[in-house]
């Protein structure tokens, strides 16, 4: 089945979708967000180049090992994901060369993992992914995953945090100072990072709103 979402690589998409691992009814990673990682990826190596059939297949295996925000394995969800895309491609006789370019690009793209992308496929696939969790699709994320982890919206007591610890396991309004506002001032591409600052602006303009409301 032909899907545009994935083009140039429908035939590859085909081969790979297969891997990309089992969400479990997660819908903040599902096909749609392999799409949108994938547009967005499409976009940062149109400027900053590098190879595009690597990206692709590092975009389509990066969740591959899927692991929920609240599990003990979710700083080496990436590592796991890295080894079994690495697994999927020599079984497809993929060049050893090509499966570690995937490999790496994968286990560096989580925030989390703190592994430090070498390649511009990495440092592309990172700036990809990390678009995904910023803007209003990073809103969205962000509450929809709160409520699969049973979090309140915010602490009615202290909406902001200003006298106690953030603590995003239980409020999802504290996600975006721990996490989701530092995340424009890391990108690794020229291109990613003028994609991001738009985001980041996106996502401080919904705050600002939110506030008001509450």
């Amino acid at each position: 089945m032909t899907n545009p979402a994935f083009s140039p690589f429908h035939d590859l998409a085909n081969t790979l979708l297969p891997h990309a691992g089992d969400t479990g009814g997660d819908g903040s990673h599902d096909t749609s967000h392999l799409q949108r990682v994938w547009k967005n990826a499409a976009a940062i190596q149109a400027k900053e180049g590098g190879d595009a059939y690597v990206l692709f297949a590092a975009t389509l295996l990066h969740d591959c090992v899927p692991t929920e925000k609240d599990s003990p394995l979710r700083s080496q969800a990436s590592r796991l994901s890295a080894e079994k895309a690495a697994h999927v491609l020599l079984a497809l006789e993929w060049p050893p060369a090509k499966v570690k370019a995937v490999a790496h690009a994968v286990a560096a793209h989580s925030f989390s993992a703190g592994v430090a992308p070498q390649t511009l496929e990495a440092k592309t696939l990172q700036d990809a992914d990390r678009l995904d969790a910023i803007g209003m699709l990073g809103v969205a994320r962000c509450f929809y995953v709160a409520g699969r982890m049973g979090s309140a919206l915010y602490d009615p007591a202290d909406p902001h945090a200003s006298e106690r610890p953030l603590d995003d396991r239980r409020f999802a309004l504290d996600h975006f100072r721990a996490k989701l506002l530092k995340l424009a001032s890391g990108f690794q591409t020229q291109t990613g990072a003028r994609l991001a600052q738009l985001r980041h602006e996106r996502l401080q303009r919904f705050l600002d709103e939110f506030a008001d409301e509450i």
